[in-house]
């Protein structure tokens, strides 16, 4: 009896022991339920993949002129969703075999001043013999971008051009098996026709219709809103003293990232168009903005939020233009690039909604822009979006 006792009491001590001090949550532990998880795309940044698929052949100037002008605004309409999506871009420039090259794929990055940079340097050339390498040109954006994982993401393709693919190429994979593929990864695919080919039509409506997307036409020149204003300028100049405020710091690898992406800065400020680096200032005054006038290891952001202390930096991995300075002159510098900031984010903003309002003031007495490029991009990312939960406003395009 005693022996009977003395086991249901030590069973007894142990299932205390087990209720009131859990085992570690090991290998094999059985592991209470998980809290309720927030609903996709509600307490996190929604992201938001683009890549655009560029015929670079010589009848396309015009159009990839109005792509050189419109892609910050079409980062920025993007950046009005909600929740505040993450957005990549990138590009594939496809011509034909037998000329400069067939395709050239940037891939999709947060870093736009950096693609931008590369998009400023292609120019239309080549072609001629109406088909084009579009199969090939296909293959590489859905197989050689590095599109997110998330299945809430986003990501969408826009293949533009004016010819038909050529189909008699060896070892060229279809653009059927493409599409499949695309569909299996959650990619869509949209086609923009310029100009009237009728076999070029047709091609292009069987790849949105395959592809899950939306097929529409522009003219050779893109159908894009052109309209300049007396803000531009402003809105550059300022965008360009608010460049200057970034320090940088890291080790030597994270420096020559840094450097590059300056270099990329540089080049869009001495090359693109007033309208266009006013569009840029208007794109890194929003929340989406932010991943690209940054970039990674901008010190003034990193110290000024709270997440890295100045002296918790090694002097070496410090920009070079303050290793020399005590700590506390440093800290002043820091301070004071934050306090210029802020005051340049201020006029930006506040000159960007000037800008929008004379934008939408003047198309409004031409007549609205329902036909343009712009339009019929926004309205096409505002439907396919919204699938994944990534709600834009109707009708807010930015031009």
């Amino acid at each position: 009896m005693n022996s009977k006792l003395i086991a249901l009491a030590l069973f007894l001590l142990t299932a205390a022991s087990v209720v009131l001090y859990p085992p570690k949550q090991g290998v094999g532990a059985i592991r209470p339920s998980p809290k309720p998880t927030a609903a996709p795309n509600t307490t996190q940044h929604a992201r938001i993949d683009v890549a655009f698929v560029l015929d670079t052949t010589g009848s396309m100037g015009g159009l990839l002129q109005a792509a050189k002008e419109k892609i910050w605004s079409i980062a920025t309409s993007m950046s009005q969703a909600k929740p505040t999506p993450r957005i990549r871009m990138g590009l594939v420039a496809y011509r034909d075999r037998g000329d400069e090259y067939v395709t050239k794929v940037v891939d999709l990055t947060a870093d736009l001043d950096s693609m931008y940079a590369q998009l400023m340097d292609f120019s239309a050339a080549g072609g001629g013999d109406t088909p084009e390498s579009v199969n090939q040109a296909l293959a590489d954006a859905v197989n050689k971008m590095s599109w997110s994982s998330n299945n809430n993401a986003y990501k969408v393709v826009f293949l533009v051009g004016d010819a038909p693919p050529h189909m008699d190429y060896p070892q060229d994979t279809p653009y059927a098996d493409t599409l499949k593929l695309a569909t299996r990864m959650g990619i869509t695919i949209n086609a923009i026709q310029c100009g009237q080919a009728p076999s070029t039509r047709q091609t292009w409506q069987h790849i949105a219709r395959t592809g899950g997307g939306e097929f529409f036409n522009v003219d050779q020149s893109g159908s894009a809103v052109a309209v300049a204003t007396p803000f531009d300028r402003k809105l550059a100049d300022l965008s360009a003293k608010l460049d200057a405020t970034r320090l940088y710091y890291g080790d030597a690898e994270d420096k020559a990232k840094q450097a590059h992406k300056l270099a990329a800065t540089e080049k869009l400020r001495r090359e693109s168009s007033i309208p266009s680096r006013a569009r840029r200032a208007t794109f890194n005054a929003t929340a989406s903005g932010k991943n690209n006038f940054l970039g990674e290891g901008e010190l003034v952001d990193a110290v000024s939020s709270g997440r890295v202390a100045l002296s918790s930096i090694a002097p070496k991995d410090l920009p070079e233009s303050i290793q020399a300075l005590a700590p506390a002159e440093q800290a002043a510098v820091v301070e004071e690039k934050t306090e210029q900031r802020k005051n340049l984010q201020r006029q930006i903003n506040e000159t960007a909604q000037k800008r929008s309002d004379y934008l939408r003031a003047k198309i409004g007495a031409l007549g609205g822009a329902r036909d343009s490029l712009d339009e019929k991009l926004y309205r096409t990312v505002r439907k396919q979006a919204g699938k994944k939960d990534i709600l834009l406003e109707a009708d807010k395009p930015d031009y």
